[in-house]
């Protein structure tokens, strides 16, 4: 799923420079979005109501004059009580047309900051392709089969199964959104791994009927497909900048210690919309030390701006922070102890932050946030190059970004711009040249 940068997330928080040659802005820098259906046609009907207005001005104006008569300066009354009522039934429709064209036009309405970037979480495909297409009208092309460098022997998937200590564990969710961007994410492990048959993939989904799908298209990957119940965190989710932050699986990362067997110890949690470029083992590797997860973090960022005024304001909260020194880190990549988690209750720590999100608002993003606040100064630094995040832009207009400086290991399209749409729209950025590769969809070269 995505980041609040959610990853999305969801987040991100560097200043990129920006590519000019390629964004679709307005004249004053606003960009083009899309009016839902609902609202067009409200709109058409008000600008149809004008127009007969504007019509029925003219022809009046035209009545009225053959009612008086300029050379003996005297009104002709026949007809001009008839010609009044008509103008006050038609001020009342011109009054109604415009009020709804007051509600409809986002440049003549104010909203609260976070609600005025809010969007559907169907905004982003529908600006390019319409609609989201159902889980049975995908199609992806058969994967290669990829085999172990001789240096790590045949290994078949033996009697310990999933609780094989040799297997490199990889969580991604499954939805049919971001779909497309998963299985291109699974195809990049696979491609750079010196002994893919041992990583083990744990697919976390809403929907039971992708497993199918994934089977044919990666036939001998290992994997395992795990259900998660939206109902679990519904009721926790709050809004944020998007709605595409609200969808229950973006939360299931929290609950991979419960959803996963007690015998998987460690796992690596990767976004939907990333691309691997370097061999998943070396990240696998990484050492956590005492801490709970790892991730690549951003001490530069302003992190006072991933909370509220009323959170910051209120000691009781804000002195969740003493004692740490908090950095920010993106939530789309994570290596995690799940041993440590399950000892100390984080599952639990995360949904008291939300519990206490839904009764008064301390943030604005998604799922980003209750990981910070309980893990904020608590995380093992991995090196930048696990999470070159930021290439979707951010939350709201999705504009192109250049990479980090430094060496790129995982390329994150953190943000509102996806690749995969960008690319079928023809309206890409430079970097998703680099996402196309790895695209089993359809066609797609």
């Amino acid at each position: 799923m995505d980041d609040d940068d959610d990853d999305d997330d969801d987040d991100d928080v560097a200043s990129f420079p920006r590519h000019t040659i390629r964004e679709k802005w307005g004249k004053k820098g606003r960009k083009v979005r899309l009016i839902p259906a609902i609202s067009s046609s409200l709109l058409t009907l008000a600008l149809a109501d004008l127009k007969g207005t504007l019509a029925f001005l003219i022809s009046s104006i035209s009545t009225l004059a053959d009612r008086f008569d300029f050379k003996s300066k005297k009104k002709k009354r026949r007809g001009f009580y008839r010609v009044r009522m008509l103008w006050i039934m038609r001020f009342s429709g011109f009054f109604s047309a415009a009020m709804v064209m007051i509600v409809l036009s986002p440049s003549l309405q104010s909203f609260p900051p976070a609600e005025a970037i809010r969007s559907s979480h169907l905004d982003d495909v529908l600006r390019f392709s319409g609609q989201i297409p159902s889980a049975d009208r995908f199609s992806f092309r058969k994967a290669s089969t990829f085999r172990n460098a001789a240096e790590c022997g045949r290994r078949a998937l033996g009697k310990r199964g999933v609780c094989d200590p040799s297997l490199v564990h990889v969580a991604i969710t499954l939805d049919v959104e971001y779909l497309r961007g998963s299985i291109a994410a699974v195809h990049s492990i696979l491609q750079h791994s010196m002994c893919p048959e041992s990583v083990f993939f744990h697919f976390l989904v809403s929907d039971t009927g992708l497993e199918t799908l994934v089977r044919s298209t990666f036939p001998k990957v290992k994997f395992k497909v795990y259900y998660f119940d939206p109902e679990i965190v519904k009721s926790l989710i709050s809004t944020s900048v998007r709605q595409a932050l609200e969808q229950p699986l973006n939360y299931a990362r929290n609950y991979l210690a419960d959803l996963l067997e007690p015998c998987v110890r460690r796992v690596i949690y990767l976004d939907s919309d990333l691309v691997v470029v370097d061999d998943i083992s070396k990240l696998w590797t990484t050492s956590l030390g005492k801490k709970t997860i790892g991730a690549p973090e951003y001490c530069h960022a302003n992190f006072t701006k991933y909370f509220t005024e009323a959170f910051w304001s209120n000691r009781k909260f804000s002195g969740a922070f003493i004692g740490r020194n908090p950095c920010y880190f993106n939530t789309g990549v994570m290596v995690m102890d799940l041993v440590k988690w399950r000892r100390f209750g984080y599952t639990k720590r995360i949904e008291r932050w939300m519990e206490i999100q839904k009764s008064g608002r301390i943030y604005e993003l998604g799922s980003l946030p209750p990981f910070l606040l309980v893990f904020a100064g608590h995380v093992a630094p991995i090196e930048h190059r696990w999470n070159q995040h930021g290439l979707g832009g951010d939350n709201v207009r999705g504009s192109c970004r250049d990479l980090h400086p430094g060496p790129v290991s995982l390329l994150h399209w953190s943000g509102s711009g996806k690749p995969w749409l960008r690319l079928d729209a023809k309206q890409s950025c430079p970097l998703d040249s680099l996402w196309a590769p790895y695209d089993l969809y359809g066609n797609s070269s």
